[in-house]
């Protein structure tokens, strides 16, 4: 399988324009074309994990400017999580982030926040922090598993959704006092007589500027090794103290000699004051004004932020009249996300056929945007530890299709996020694919092996109230319809759809189906119910469901 060039023909065959041609001079100009159904899903599986039809028919009559109000509008941080078994001196149901730490429980304790960031994605309201914190979370990777302390993972974890649309500039500078990652790039070792450069040479090659092409050994084009050298200087002295859960700054191993920059930077130095907390931390804020005053810095971020949000092609004519343009704008709003962010995602560009269904669905919107979609009842169970269960089960089957939360293979995140010329096609390969395929088989005609259990009760999508949504399931033709509107992202021709409506009728005419369907209303009052009956009605409709995830156009957004 050729992914793709497949993938690619598909998500193109909607428009014939190429590539380069597709950003115009107006590109950021606001959308004033037809604001439909098709175009308001485009924007709500692009800032959510899917889209539910109740969610759409909440927003229906609503405008553009209205929806992003929703979506945009302020969160009520998630609550602190439970344990959801016993977990050394933690009993199942109580909270664990302010308990003393114990190495012997770790591991637990970090599936126990993995499984809440789960649930609370799977059960987010209409808002794109959700997104927007996977995006930082990648963003500024971070291990667990080298951390070794969830209560870590949980600041940081609460912290970018916290600032998931703040002020980029302010959240590196959180970042850069954050425990885990202090920890995880070992800056907590980082003294005058012991230098580690790990954390500033990520804050510039992987945080803010980006490193560019290098010209020569250590000379990159937008920084160099002495650059890195230098900031390590500027954020040295600093480290965790784990009993304290806090950052601790120690001013005999803190650098105070005056830091020289490159002429990538000016020439740039930076002096300490006095050898003080205070003084250290104005040294940092020092650092980030440099960094943040070159323009690199800005490109590099919006480019992140489009290649997350609309495409990982990024043209000439992308370059110029998208990136830049919303970079300058990003530099005058100070570092703002959130206007900017709203700026691309109410654009004439974002709403261009070109940037539509061109993604490959990462495996969190499959996963999670598959199961909000169908809310099947065994994945939103009410008992904690069933709980737990299940929201393990799909945070392994994500990692187990390359998006593990809260563990990137490394500290450049994960590859499809990166990885030119790539990017998203990664998500797909002959391992992957069958992944994603067994998890909608499982859902739909078999059923889903949940950790730590058996979930025995049968396939997990209703497709009998999935056909009764369509407002008229006695026609196969009306199912079919429904099905396709809502599972995918692009039209599929009336050649496709006849195709698939022969899992409802066999190739019989329609009617055979409508005498079928009334039969089992008829009976749908009986208890127990006639389990032919039952039978044939339910397993076409299981093929046809089963058909279409399997589809590549369920794998495309």
């Amino acid at each position: 399988m050729n992914r793709r060039s497949f993938f690619k023909n598909l998500a193109l065959s909607k428009d014939s324009i190429d590539i380069p041609q597709k950003a115009r001079i107006n590109a950021l100009e606001k959308f004033q074309g037809t604001w439909d159904k098709e175009t308001r899903l485009h924007l709500l599986r692009r800032t959510m994990f899917g889209c539910t039809p109740a969610e759409y028919n909440s927003v229906e009559t609503k405008s553009l400017d209205e929806i992003l109000d929703i979506l945009f509008a302020g969160i009520t941080l998630p609550e602190e999580p439970l344990a959801y078994t016993n977990s050394g001196s933690i009993t199942a149901g109580n909270p664990w982030v302010s308990a003393a730490y114990e190495s012997g429980s770790e591991p637990q304790r970090l599936t126990f926040l993995q499984s809440w960031q789960i649930n609370i994605v799977l059960k987010q309201p209409m808002r794109i922090h959700d997104k927007m914190v996977l995006f930082w979370q990648n963003h500024f990777a971070t291990g667990a598993i080298v951390v070794k302390d969830a209560r870590y993972m949980y600041k940081q974890t609460t912290l970018l959704y916290q600032q998931s649309l703040g002020n980029a500039k302010d959240l590196v500078r959180y970042m850069l006092f954050d425990l885990a990652m202090s920890r995880y790039l070992n800056n907590n070792t980082n003294t005058k007589s012991n230098p580690n450069e790990n954390l500033s040479r990520e804050l510039q090659e992987l945080f803010t500027i980006g490193k560019g092409p290098e010209i020569a050994p250590g000379n990159y084009t937008h920084y160099t090794e002495q650059d890195v050298k230098a900031a390590g200087r500027v954020i040295s002295g600093w480290a965790d103290n784990q009993s304290k859960v806090s950052l601790v700054f120690t001013p005999n191993n803190h650098d105070t000699q005056p830091k020289q920059f490159s002429s990538a930077y000016q020439n740039t130095i930076i002096k300490s004051t006095a050898n003080t907390e205070i003084s250290a931390k104005t040294e940092v804020d020092d650092l980030l004004s440099m960094i943040f005053k070159q323009e690199q810095t800005s490109l590099y971020l919006i480019r992140k932020l489009y290649r997350f949000f609309v495409d990982y092609v990024i043209d000439d004519s992308v370059e110029n009249y998208v990136i830049k343009p919303l970079a300058e704008q990003f530099r005058a709003a100070n570092f703002e996300v959130k206007p900017i962010l709203r700026t691309l995602l109410s654009s004439t560009h974002f709403y261009s056929n070109t940037v539509r269904n061109c993604f490959i669905k990462t495996p969190a919107d499959l996963i999670i945007g598959t199961s909000r979609f169908f809310h099947p009842a065994g994945l939103y169970p009410e008992e904690l530890n069933l709980m737990h269960w299940a929201n393990r089960t799909l945070r392994r089957l994500m990692g187990n299709m390359g998006l593990d939360i809260m563990n990137p293979p490394n500290v450049a995140g994960i590859p499809a996020y990166y990885q030119e010329p790539s990017f998203h096609e990664l998500w797909i390969n002959a391992d992957t694919l069958q992944k994603r395929i067994k998890f909608t088989n499982d859902l739909s005609i078999d059923h889903l092996q949940l950790d730590e259990m058996d979930y025995t009760k049968g396939p997990l999508i209703d497709v009998i109230q999935f056909a009764k949504d369509s407002g008229d399931p006695t026609d196969p033709t009306v199912i079919v319809n429904y099905w396709c509107d809502w599972l995918f992202s692009m039209p599929i021709s009336e050649t496709v759809k006849n195709q698939v409506k022969d899992f409802l009728t066999a190739g019989s005419p329609d009617y055979e189906w409508t005498v079928k369907w009334n039969v089992y209303i008829a009976d749908e009052a009986n208890t127990p119910q006639d389990a032919a009956i039952v039978s044939a009605v339910e397993k076409p409709l299981r093929n046809l469901i089963k058909y279409l995830l399997a589809m590549a156009e369920y794998q495309l957004i």
